[in-house]
């Protein structure tokens, strides 16, 4: 009750700028809330389409299957990526980065790529990472402002109470004293409140942030094996003939390619 007294009559002695501050508090606290909010049921939505997506993907018999049949999993991350892998070696196999009418089939027809093509395949992977990990955390840089500039405003409405209180210390006006201390203490503590519980739901959207694009690197890993084991050719470009046990590699000869064959015989 004593706290709930003090803060009333805190209240009933502060000054118009304390007023102020507490206005520009109390919108900062409000912005940041509301971005928290849309943010977490965001994430919420994301974890369960990734979780639709990968069920699906490892149901698929072959690699493109979700592909070629332009079966779309909205706010999963991992499709964004696997869409854009799958579009890039759509495009190293059949030069084609949408799948047509007779896409199955020319890829059933086509050779496989290089490993320097793949490269490419890979290299849009890593774009779609980073696209993706941008989106989840936009806006967020507006929370770690509120975050930051919050203890400054509540500061700097502690320094203007005490000076009040420093203008006011003439012993026959000692009522002068109440605003200015007033002005400091409720101005520090709705930093407070603003600072505690946007900070807690920063650091809590962060981590799961940074534990979805985790994810989104182990699918890039295994999407990136799936697809190299499947498509590309891991053949070195000069790779000869097997050799045949100790007699070496095998060499093509004819009856007629030598001029000398018979003049032996």
């Amino acid at each position: 009750m004593s706290l709930v007294s003090g803060l009333r009559f805190g209240l009933e002695h502060i000054t118009p700028l304390a007023w102020v501050m507490l206005f520009v508090l109390v919108f900062l606290s409000t912005i940041s809330w509301a971005i928290l909010l849309m943010k977490w049921l965001l994430l919420i939505r994301t974890d369960q389409a990734n979780l639709v997506f990968l069920e699906k993907f490892h149901e698929s018999p072959h690699p493109l299957v979700l592909f070629l049949t332009k079966e779309q999993v909205e706010l999963s991350p991992l499709y964004y990526v696997y869409h854009t892998a799958a579009r890039e070696l759509a495009f190293q196999l059949v030069g084609e980065e949408e799948p047509g009418r007779d896409f199955a089939a020319r890829i059933h027809e086509a050779e496989r790529v290089s490993p320097a093509q793949m490269s490419y395949v890979q290299n849009a992977m890593e774009r779609a990472m980073v696209s993706a990990a941008l989106r989840l955390q936009e806006r967020l840089s507006l929370v770690a402002t509120v975050v930051s500039v919050s203890p400054l405003i509540g500061i700097l409405g502690t320094v203007i109470g005490l000076l009040d209180v420093f203008a006011g210390l003439d012993p026959q006006h000692k009522a002068a004293l109440v605003p200015g201390v007033s002005s400091a203490l409720i101005t520090t503590i709705a930093a407070l409140v603003v600072v505690i519980p946007s900070l807690a739901g920063y650091n809590t959207l962060m981590d799961r942030i940074r534990t979805m694009i985790a994810r989104m690197d182990s699918f890039a890993f295994e999407l990136s094996g799936v697809l190299g084991r499947q498509f590309v050719d891991h053949r070195k470009a000069d790779e000869g003939l097997p050799a045949l046990q100790s007699h070496g590699a095998p060499v093509m000869m004819s009856g007629t390619s030598d001029p000398n064959h018979h003049a032996r015989a």
